[in-house]
């Protein structure tokens, strides 16, 4: 009998062990969960504000045509993609917030080469001096008093375009405005812009051959809610046009650019908001 009593007395204390065990195992499973979870909040966060600087969203990335000279070149608020015939981008991508809108910095207004091409092929403000053209951003500096060094890389001359006085400082600077009025309703646009060119042999301006545009194109998408999209083409005159003339499809766009525009998107769902717009939609 008391061999048999100190067994269970042995199973008992066997099992209080057991149940200490797994109780200090859930316990630390649970501090290790929570530890990483407080950890992980502002990581994310960072990781969240950083993607987008660093173009890894991936909306930002367009598909060029494969004929089509490119470079494409990171920069805090954009990505373009540069072509060294044209010496003007091909396109120029990025995404606006309304985080993005808030004036951290002021505008800078000095255009300068993109250090990250050879001196002998980049463009400079010498090359605009006296054409009568003026120096129009793609992705514009109003997009990027976010932060000092976006504002800064908004000047360079890759982001830069030859374009006509008038619709710079008029019809395309208010689809301008309109994006940052648009994205306070739907939280987040990708955006993309560039040049069109109709002339196989379209005028050059400057020592460096810089090609001036016969058109301009943007194309804007919004993921909110239901997902939609629209076009805008602008000839490269003094416009003083309707916001609704200017209005395209975002297939219309990509007939004539030759650019696969917003790529990762679903083939169902690319296939829907580029066959069709709604200006209404965005207003």
């Amino acid at each position: 009998m008391r061999k048999k009593k100190k067994k269970q007395t042995n199973s008992k204390k066997q099992l209080v062990l057991l149940i200490v065990l797994i109780i200090c195992g859930i316990v630390t499973a649970y501090q290790t969960t929570n530890s990483k979870e407080k950890t992980a909040g502002p990581e994310q966060t960072e990781v969240t504000v950083q993607s987008t600087p660093k173009n890894s969203d991936i909306y930002i990335k367009q598909t060029t045509a494969p004929s089509t000279p490119e470079i494409l070149l990171q920069r805090t608020g954009y990505l373009v993609s540069y072509n060294s015939n044209t010496r003007i981008a091909n396109w120029v991508a990025w995404k606006l917030t309304p985080e993005r809108l808030k004036e951290n910095t002021e505008r800078i207004n000095n255009f300068r080469p993109d250090p990250d091409l050879p001196k002998s092929k980049a463009v400079t403000t010498q090359d605009y001096k006296g054409s009568g053209w003026d120096r129009g951003h793609l992705c514009p500096a109003g997009d990027n008093k976010w932060d000092r060094e976006a504002m800064i890389e908004s000047f360079y001359m890759t982001n830069i375009c030859p374009q006509h006085h008038n619709l710079n400082r008029g019809d395309w600077n208010e689809l301008e405005q309109k994006c940052r009025k648009w994205v306070k309703k739907d939280s987040c646009l990708y955006i993309v812009a560039g040049p069109i060119f109709y002339d196989r042999k379209p005028q050059t301006i400057g020592e460096h051959k810089v090609a001036v545009p016969d058109a301009f194109f943007k194309v804007i998408l919004s993921l909110h809610k239901k997902p939609k999209a629209i076009g805008f083409i602008y000839k490269n005159n003094e416009g003083n046009n309707p916001l609704d003339s200017y209005v395209n499809t975002v297939d219309e766009v990509e007939r004539i650019t030759g650019i696969d525009f917003f790529p990762a998107l679903p083939d169902d769902i690319e296939r829907t908001v580029e066959a069709s717009y709604n200006l209404k939609d965005w207003k």
